[in-house]
């Protein structure tokens, strides 16, 4: 009995923390002002936010036709893509950035899948074992999670729609979560 007690206990405060995760967020969820349209451009383009707020909060996510899209502000530039993790759906904006061999990445939170910010490139550490001295080194999975263009006009942040005709591994999440309402949940 005494276990089960225990049990319940670590669970509660497992939630807890998690709730207060989730309500101690420094990102931001960015709708566009008309009511639950989304703001698009002539040209296609679809307006995610100020380009002075995303700098300060570093990542925004918002709804790119429908889909969760997470644009970041990295080292002086802007990158955005599905906002779910290719494997298994994960809050990517929910992910820390770590340079990788010169390059941009986000960490997963969920299974700590590593994917480019620029390409969509999955990397693993592989090792050769016909090396004398096997040394892990990153390798590629090949492109795995969608990017979206990102385009700076007039101090507003835009993102191209996905261009469909070609399928991506992280379409599968972003298809399942697409228009669910999922959004809410920030980091």
């Amino acid at each position: 009995m005494l276990d089960l007690i225990i049990l319940s206990i670590h669970f509660f405060t497992c939630f807890l923390i998690s709730v207060l995760i989730w309500w101690g967020s420094k990102d931001m969820v960015l709708h566009s002002p008309s009511k639950g349209t989304v703001e698009k451009e002539p040209d296609g383009l679809i307006l995610v936010g100020k380009e002075d707020d995303i700098k300060q909060s570093q990542r925004v996510t918002a709804k790119v036709d429908g889909r969760e899209v997470v644009v970041f502000y990295h080292e002086g530039r802007f990158y955005a893509l599905d906002s779910r993790c290719y494997h298994e759906g994960g809050p990517l904006h929910l992910g820390e950035i770590e340079d990788i061999d010169g390059q941009p990445c986000i960490i997963c939170p969920w299974h700590k899948y590593t994917i480019t910010l620029e390409t969509g490139e999955g990397l693993y550490q592989g090792v050769n074992p016909l090396e004398p001295s096997p040394t892990p080194r990153w390798q590629s999975k090949g492109v795995k999670q969608r990017i979206h263009k990102v385009t700076v006009k007039n101090r507003n942040v835009y993102v191209n729609p996905p261009d469909l005709s070609v399928s991506f591994d992280s379409d599968y999440f972003a298809e399942k979560y697409k228009n669910s309402g999922d959004l809410t949940m920030k980091k």
